[in-house]
């Protein structure tokens, strides 16, 4: 059974939003938590990271668009975009990365969802 569930996607206009949301399932609680996307051709590239404290990081082509947050009582991350444009057309995944023992974020993926297809059209 997948441990994350990511959902939402769809067909927009330019300038539409829509959320994504990446459940997990069973005990697999969201630490370490970050957006992927991946376009036709393209190599998968980090959109928005949140770490276990709180903070933000955003890829510098969706920073003021997009918003990461977590829902710890709901056990989901979401990705609120906005303002989409034609080059947001993606194929969107959540990951949680692994978590060393002092809390500390590593940079391998645990594990990864499906993906929610992102399509943006001009």
């Amino acid at each position: 059974q997948e441990r994350l569930v990511a959902s939402g996607g769809g067909s927009v206009q330019a300038g539409g939003s829509l959320r994504l949301r990446c459940v997990g399932t069973e005990d697999t609680r969201l630490r370490c938590m970050r957006w992927y996307r991946q376009a036709p051709g393209k190599v998968p590239e980090g959109v928005a990271v949140i770490e276990n404290d709180g903070r933000t990081t955003y890829a510098d082509s969706v920073k003021g668009r997009f918003t990461i947050s977590l829902d710890n009582a709901e056990n989901t991350l979401y990705l609120q975009m906005n303002n989409l444009q034609p080059e947001d057309t993606a194929m969107y995944n959540c990951a949680r990365h692994v978590e060393s023992s002092n809390g500390y974020c590593q940079l391998r993926v645990q594990y990864e969802s499906q993906g929610t297809q992102v399509t943006v059209s001009s």
